[in-house]
């Protein structure tokens, strides 16, 4: 099945804001080997002048996952996600995350096009502050085979 170009520009918001968790930094910085202290120890990121736990840059992966995730279960787009392979990602860093921050993510269908029997649809996700402070534009292109691929 070859999705629809219609999906482009459709957003999916977040339903609720996206808590980020002092020991949720800790886990995912341990997880990808981010030893800096300011992603463990909250006395050096608030020597360094932030207000706690500074989240590695490719924490917020989690939150756009999340967005995707809805994109995914969106029964109008027609992805099978067992036919999906993550092509590529991309993080644009506008301001430091650091933990106790409420985030607010938006995924948003940003292209897609057909090659060779499959569709590569690129998702950018805006995040910020729940009072509007640019944090991060996660880019990811997903691949999804379509039935005879």
């Amino acid at each position: 099945m070859t999705l629809d170009q219609g999906l482009v520009g459709r957003e999916y918001p977040a339903d609720e804001p996206f808590v980020v968790g002092r020991e949720a930094v800790r886990a995912f910085a341990r997880a990808v080997g981010a030893t800096h202290p300011w992603h463990h120890d909250v006395g050096a990121a608030r020597a360094a002048g932030f207000a706690d736990l500074v989240a590695p840059p490719t924490f917020l992966v989690v939150a756009a996952q999340g967005a995707t995730q809805r994109l995914v279960a969106d029964p109008e787009v027609g992805i099978e996600y067992a036919r999906v392979v993550h092509g590529e990602q991309g993080f644009e860093h506008h301001a430091p995350v650091v933990a106790g921050e409420e985030l607010l993510v938006t995924t948003t269908v940003a292209a897609l096009r057909q090659a060779a029997g499959v569709d590569m649809l690129t998702l950018r996700t805006e995040v910020t502050t729940v009072a509007g402070e640019a944090r991060s534009t996660v880019t990811a292109m997903l691949v999804h085979r379509g039935a005879a691929a």
